[in-house]
C-alpha cells in the first residue's frame, strides 16, 4: 500500500463538504472504505452480564483495537458505557484510542464515538434523568429539549459525538418491557416530545439517533423482538409520524433500524423502508446505523441470509451504512460478498459518503483537530441535577385523591411500606447507567446521589415516619406482610410504594427483554396493597414503574393513587415534594392505566369497534385515560372559541380557550386538543391528539391558550393508501384528557378532497399568552 500524508483536500475547510468527501473516496482502497462502515466495542463480553441482546454469543471472539484499525475505523462503541470509569480517566483513555486510530490509517481519520443517552449520558457519575415515559407525562417539549442539551454538553465534554436516542416507538401493548423507554401511546405526543429531545442534543453538537425504525413496539403479545403484524396503514398512521417529526422538526442526523420483522420483512433488510421511504420520500441525508448485531441477526435469527456475507449485502443494499457495535458482517464477509458480486462497490461508496460527510460536519477531519478534551470534567453538575429535579416534578401524575389523604397533613404519622420505598434503583430505568451497567459491578459505588422516597419523606415531612418493605418486587414470599401491616395500623396514613425493578433480558420486571404476561403488579405487591388496605388506615398507593399496571381492584378503596415512571436520581425528592404539598402535581398520563390486568391491552387510539361494545364481554375502557392528571389546586377553564365554523381542506383554523388560576397557589395545567372525525373512508380512532399546551400560572394569573391547526392534521390514510384530507363534518375537542372534554367545536371541512405529500404539516402551533396583574402579556410558543 502506498503511504500518503494525513493532510489532503479532505482537510481543506475552504472546500465544500462534498468535494472533501469525494477526494477521500477517490483516494481510498476498498478495504479502507469498508473499514469506515464498522464500529468496534472494546472490552465488551458477557462476563458482567449482557447489556445488548445475544452479547455473549456475538462478542466471544471479538477483535482487538490494533487488529481492526489498520485501514481505519468508522465508530468506537461505548467507551464510557461498558464499565464504570472515572470521567477524566475515560476521556484520557478515549483520546489515546483515537490517536491510535488516527495513526494507523493513511488519512488520519478518527473514529466517531457513540454512547447511549436515553435517560442521561450512560456513563459513571453522570446525571440520571427521568425515563422517556416521564418526559411524556410532562407534556413539556421545551423542558425535554433543555434536558437533552445538558446531556449533549456532558457527552461532548469527554469526546463523544453521537447519542443513541431518542426512542420514538409508540406504545401498542403495555406488556412490552420497553414501554419505559417510549414517550407514550400517542404518535403526536411521541413526535413532538421526541423532536424537542433531538433539538436539544443536536444543538449541543451531538448526533441524535432515532430508534427503532420502525414498528418495533408493535410486537405480538408484547414480546421483545417478536414479529410485528402491522399493515401499511398502521405503519403510516402510528409508527412513522414520530420519526418524520424528529427528522423534519428536530433535525436528527442518524437513524437506527428496528430489530423487528414487519409482515415478514426484517427492517435491517428492508430497502423500501430504509431507502425508498426514509431517503427518497422523506429526503433524509444522514447515516443509518445498525442496532447492535442486527446485521448478523439476518443470518442467525431472521434466517434470511445463509452467510454473514449475504447478510452484509442485504443490509448494505437496504441502506444500513454502519454496522454496530463491532465489525462482524461488514468486515471480511462483506469484502467476500463484493468479490462474489453480491453487492457492488457503488453501494459501499454510497454508505461511505454518508459516513465521511458526518465526520466532516462534526469537524473530525479539520486540520488541527485533536481528541484531547480540556478542563475539569463534571458529568453531574448542580445545574443538571436541578434540571433532573424539575423534570421529575412535572412528571408525577396524581391519578386520584378522592380520600383527601394528599397533601400529607403536617405532623401526621406515616407508614412508608413496600419493596421500593427505600430502594434507590426504584428511580432508574434500564438505560440509566447504574441499572444498565453498574449493577454488574456491585463493588463499585453508584457514583451519584439517589435519595429514596423513604429518605426524602423523613427529611421533608415533620411527623413520625416508620418503614417496612413488606415483600420483594418480584420474588414470592409474604413473610414481611405482618410487619408492614403493623406499621400501617399504627399510622395516620400509609404510603405503599410498589412497581418495577428495571433490568435487561429477564433480570428485572421492566426494561429491554423484561416483558410481562399480564398487567398485575409483579410478585406479591398486589397482595401487599390489599393487606395494607385491610388495616382501615388511609392508603396512598405510589407506583414507581416502567409501565402502567391495573389498579381497578383497589382504586375505589385507596385514599389516593400517584403514578410515576422511573423519575431519575431526583425522583425521590420530587415525589416527597408532591406528597407533602410543596409541589402541586401537574403530570398527565402518556399512557392509559388499565382497569383489569388480564383484559386485552389497548391504547386510546381505537375506532368504535375497538372501544367498549355490546358484542364483547371484555371492556378495554381504561381506569384512567390517556392525558389524565389531577392537581391539589386546579385552573379554571373558560370559554372556547374558533376562528370560523368552516375549515378549508388546505387551510387553518384557530381555537382559543381562557384559563385562569383563581387559587392561592401556583398551578400548572395541560390543555389538550383532540380531533374527532365521525365519517371517513376507513375506521378512524374515535379521538386523537392534534395539539397540546402546558400552562404555568401563578396565583391570580390568567392565560389565553391558542391553537393554530392546519388541515393536514386532519389527514389520514385512505383505502387507496394515500394520505388524504376529506371535506365533511369534524370536531375539535378541547379536553383535560382523551376522555374528559371541556368543549366541542363542530366544524365543516370545505373544498375538494386533497392528497397531502411528504411536506405536510406535522404539528399544531400553540401559545399561551399569560397576563399577570400590572404586567404586559408574555408569549410562550411550543410547537405542539
Amino acid at each position: 500500500m502506498n503511504q500518503v500524508t494525513p493532510s489532503g483536500p479532505w482537510q481543506d475547510t475552504s472546500l465544500s463538504t462534498a468535494a472533501r468527501v469525494e477526494a477521500l473516496v477517490a483516494a481510498m482502497t476498498l478495504e479502507e472504505k469498508v473499514s469506515q462502515l464498522v464500529g468496534l466495542w472494546v472490552g465488551a463480553d458477557a462476563s458482567g452480564g449482557d447489556v445488548a441482546p445475544h452479547q455473549g454469543d456475538m462478542t466471544q471472539h471479538g477483535p482487538e483495537l490494533a487488529d481492526v484499525i489498520v485501514d481505519g475505523l468508522g465508530q468506537l462503541t461505548r467507551p464510557f458505557g461498558t464499565a464504570p470509569v472515572e470521567p477524566e480517566l475515560g476521556a484520557r483513555s478515549l483520546a489515546r484510542s483515537q490517536r491510535a486510530v488516527m495513526a494507523a490509517n493513511r488519512f488520519g481519520i478518527p473514529a466517531q464515538v457513540h454512547e447511549e443517552c436515553l435517560a442521561g449520558f450512560a456513563a459513571w457519575r453522570a446525571t440520571a434523568y427521568p425515563v422517556p415515559l416521564s418526559w411524556g407525562a410532562t407534556f413539556h417539549p421545551e423542558l425535554v429539549q433543555e434536558m437533552a442539551g445538558a446531556i449533549g454538553a456532558s457527552m461532548r465534554s469527554v469526546g463523544v459525538h453521537q447519542g443513541l436516542a431518542p426512542v420514538l416507538d409508540v406504545v401498542r401493548d403495555y406488556r412490552w418491557g420497553r414501554v419505559e423507554e417510549t414517550v407514550g401511546e400517542d404518535p403526536y405526543l411521541v413526535g413532538t416530545i421526541g423532536a424537542g429531545y433531538v433539538r436539544g442534543l443536536e444543538g449541543a453538537g451531538v448526533v441524535a439517533t432515532l430508534k427503532h425504525f420502525a414498528g418495533y413496539s408493535g410486537s405480538r403479545a408484547g414480546r421483545n423482538h417478536a414479529p410485528v403484524s402491522a399493515g401499511p396503514r398502521e405503519m403510516q398512521e402510528v409508527f412513522y409520524p414520530p420519526f418524520e417529526a424528529a427528522l423534519r422538526e428536530g433535525g436528527a442526523r442518524s437513524v437506527m433500524n428496528s430489530y423487528a420483522e414487519v409482515d415478514g420483512v426484517p427492517a435491517a433488510a428492508d430497502e423500501q423502508l430504509l431507502t425508498t421511504l426514509l431517503r427518497q420520500e422523506w429526503g433524509f441525508a444522514g447515516t443509518v446505523v445498525a442496532d447492535y448485531f442486527a446485521v448478523a441477526f439476518l443470518r442467525t435469527l431472521h434466517r434470511v441470509a445463509a452467510t454473514d456475507g449475504e447478510a452484509a449485502a442485504l443490509a448494505l443494499t437496504a441502506g444500513i451504512d454502519v454496522e454496530l457495535p463491532s465489525v462482524h458482517a461488514y468486515g471480511e464477509p462483506l469484502l467476500a460478498a463484493l468479490r462474489d458480486g453480491l453487492v457492488g462497490t457503488e453501494t459501499v461508496d454510497r454508505a461511505l459518503r454518508r459516513v465521511l460527510t458526518q465526520k466532516i460536519e462534526l469537524g473530525l477531519l479539520d486540520p488541527g483537530w485533536t481528541p484531547e478534551v480540556d478542563g475539569a470534567i463534571d458529568l453531574d453538575p448542580p445545574a443538571h441535577r436541578a434540571l433532573a429535579l424539575e423534570l421529575a416534578r412535572e412528571a408525577v401524575v396524581l391519578l386520584a385523591n378522592d380520600g383527601g389523604a394528599l397533601p400529607l397533613r403536617p405532623g401526621a404519622r406515616l407508614a412508608v411500606v413496600g419493596p421500593l420505598a427505600d430502594d434507590p434503583y426504584a428511580m432508574l430505568g434500564c438505560y440509566s447507567f447504574p441499572a444498565h451497567v453498574g449493577v454488574h459491578h456491585p463493588h463499585q459505588e453508584v457514583g451519584i446521589e439517589i435519595p429514596t422516597v423513604l429518605a426524602e419523606l423523613r427529611r421533608q415531612h415533620d411527623g413520625e415516619v416508620t418503614h417496612a418493605p413488606g415483600c420483594d418486587v418480584k420474588a414470592p414470599g409474604r413473610e414481611g406482610f405482618a410487619d408492614a401491616v403493623a406499621r400501617a395500623s399504627e399510622a395516620d396514613v400509609a404510603v405503599v410504594v410498589v412497581g418495577d425493578q428495571a433490568g435487561l433480558f429477564g433480570r428485572g420486571t421492566s426494561g429491554e427483554g423484561c416483558d410481562a404476561a399480564d398487567l398485575r403488579l409483579p410478585g406479591e405487591q398486589h397482595a401487599l396493597v390489599e393487606a395494607v388496605l385491610g388495616t382501615g388506615t388511609p392508603v396512598v398507593v405510589l407506583a414507581l414503574a416502567g409501565r402502567p399496571y391495573a389498579f381497578g381492584a383497589f382504586a375505589d378503596r385507596a385514599a389516593a393513587i400517584v403514578q410515576t415512571f422511573f423519575p431519575g436520581q431526583a425522583g425521590g425528592t420530587a415525589i416527597a415534594e408532591v406528597l407533602t404539598g410543596a409541589v402541586n402535581p401537574s403530570g398527565h398520563l402518556p399512557v392509559g392505566v388499565p382497569r383489569d390486568p388480564g383484559s386485552q391491552p389497548s391504547t386510546y387510539l381505537a375506532p368504535p369497534y375497538g372501544l367498549r361494545t355490546e358484542v364483547s364481554n371484555l371492556d378495554p375502557t381504561p381506569l384512567y385515560p390517556f392525558g389524565h392528571g389531577r392537581s391539589y389546586a386546579e385552573a379554571t377553564w373558560g370559554e372556547v372559541t374558533a376562528s370560523a365554523d368552516t375549515w378549508a381542506v388546505d387551510g387553518e383554523v384557530e381555537v382559543s380557550v381562557q384559563v385562569a388560576n383563581a387559587t392561592g397557589r401556583e398551578v400548572a395545567d395541560v390543555v389538550q386538543l383532540y380531533l374527532h372525525d365521525p365519517v371517513a373512508e376507513v375506521p378512524r380512532p374515535d379521538v386523537r391528539l392534534v395539539g397540546y399546551q402546558r400552562v404555568m400560572l401563578a396565583a391570580g394569573e390568567e392565560a389565553a391558550v391558542t391553537f393554530r391547526v392546519h388541515a393536514d392534521l386532519a389527514s389520514y390514510v385512505g383505502r387507496a393508501g394515500d394520505r388524504i384530507v376529506d371535506p365533511g363534518a369534524v370536531e375539535l375537542r378541547v379536553s383535560r384528557s382523551s376522555a374528559d372534554v371541556h368543549a366541542t367545536l363542530p366544524l365543516e371541512m370545505v373544498g375538494r378532497r386533497r392528497r397531502t405529500g411528504a411536506a405536510r404539516r406535522l404539528t399544531t402551533v400553540s401559545s399561551a399568552v399569560v397576563l399577570a396583574a400590572g404586567a404586559d402579556p408574555t408569549l410562550e410558543v411550543v410547537p405542539a
